[in-house]
């Protein structure tokens, strides 16, 4: 299979633009003409460095993307478009060297072809979710494909808007800690190794401890400062292998759902998130089981992850959705508590879906609280540092010149 690149016209002249995975030139005209297109050009697709990277980086679809053009498509099925009409108008509103252009344009000749939706989607698990295609798949067989997309569009946003204010309240934080780590180095690489020759010139027994300790710390970072960025590699490159192994994972999660405030947050997140797949799966007419396994795969975190597959495991067993939920030492109360009601009034997506929302409004109280808590300690951590330079640097510079 070779990447061919192409130039094509419709019947009413326009331009149109792509790439294709075929075997041959021949397949990739024969293709072109099947799709009522004139072809002009084919050809073959450069693997130079630069271009893959240039490519990987165009080709990138975030979840704004996904949830933009979920919205679209629902509302023009719900206005009674056909599914290839929408698809085309879709397409044809994205650049066209972007990752969703190329998506929606092999998604819309597969859909001409006589392939469902979500069969087309199942390649793009890694763009749109497990939950998301299996959701498409079920409303594509109950008939229901556009309500399933409202669904799926209002899940995006409100996903999209948390990730988003969760970005937007740690840009002062990470900004303010990079700069930080970068003020450190440079005086610890720089600066602080130019002030050894002064030192020395009197003697490091008449400095304080703490100075002589600065000065070694010094002196030896300015020596090996080149390794820094071999010990980040070596430590991403370690991270990368262990990430792989579950046990690795599952003891990383724990300790994450642990810290102070910052756990709290993910743990409220993540139950946010996981209730309102949860939901939607259900409504979408998945079956509890396999929306449960759905579930698992999406919740981002090895230990929720284990949980889902826990319940999944006893509820195919026979036990009650509640009593599978309670065994389990993962979920709040109040989470217990709304499974046995929804259970038991036969509404266990709807009540799936307020319990969504009330973790929502928890993980965005969290997110307030975490800002509140976090500029505090960046000013403490500022002032210990400051205070630290100036007992350790700039008091023994004061002893020395005033001997004079």
């Amino acid at each position: 299979m070779a990447k061919f690149s192409y130039k094509a016209k419709d019947w009413s002249g326009k331009m149109v633009k792509g790439e294709l995975d075929m075997g041959s030139k021949k397949e990739v005209i024969d293709s072109i003409k099947n799709n009522g297109l004139v072809p002009l050009s084919v050809e073959v697709v450069g693997h130079d460095f630069f271009t893959e990277l240039n490519r990987k980086i165009k080709g990138r679809v975030n979840l704004k993307q996904v949830s933009t053009f979920t919205r679209q498509l629902s509302t023009m099925m719900t206005a009674g478009l056909p599914l290839t009409d929408a698809l085309s108008l879709l397409k044809n509103q994205q650049e066209e060297n972007s990752g969703l252009y190329s998506i929606l344009e092999k998604t819309l000749e597969e859909v001409r072809s006589g392939i469902s939706l979500g069969k087309s989607l199942e390649k793009y698990k890694n763009v749109f979710g497990e939950a998301y295609i299996a959701s498409i798949s079920a409303g594509e067989e109950a008939g229901v494909l556009d309500d399933i997309l409202m669904k799926l569009a209002d899940n995006l946003e409100n996903q999209n808007e948390f990730q988003a204010k969760v970005k937007g309240a740690m840009i002062y934080p990470v900004i303010v800690v990079v700069a930080m780590i970068i003020v450190v180095f440079i005086m610890m690489v720089f600066v602080l190794p130019k002030l050894t020759g002064l030192y020395a010139d009197f003697g490091t027994a008449k400095m304080p401890a703490i100075t002589q300790g600065l000065m070694a710390l010094s002196g030896f970072m300015s020596k090996t400062w080149f390794m820094f960025p071999i010990f980040v590699a070596a430590g991403a490159f370690a991270y990368s292998i262990g990430i792989k192994n579950e046990k690795f994972r599952l003891k990383k999660d724990t300790l994450l759902l642990k810290i102070p405030i910052a756990g709290v947050l993910s743990e409220k997140s993540i139950m946010a998130n996981t209730c309102r797949t949860l939901s939607m799966l259900l409504t979408a007419g998945i079956t509890l089981v396999e929306a449960l396994k759905i579930v698992a795969t999406v919740s981002g975190n090895e230990v929720y992850k284990k949980a889902y597959l826990q319940i999944a495991e006893k509820v195919q067993k026979g036990f009650s959705v509640a009593v599978s939920f309670e065994n389990t030492t993962v979920f709040p109360i109040i989470v217990n508590q709304m499974i046995s009601t929804g259970e038991a009034t036969g509404k266990l997506d709807e009540v799936l879906m307020r319990v969504s929302d009330y973790f929502s409004k928890e993980a965005e109280e969290s997110v307030k609280s975490l800002t509140a808590a976090i500029e505090p300690a960046i000013m403490i951590m500022l002032g210990i540092g400051v205070g630290f330079l100036v007992v350790a640097v700039v008091m023994p510079i004061y002893n020395l010149t005033s001997q004079f």
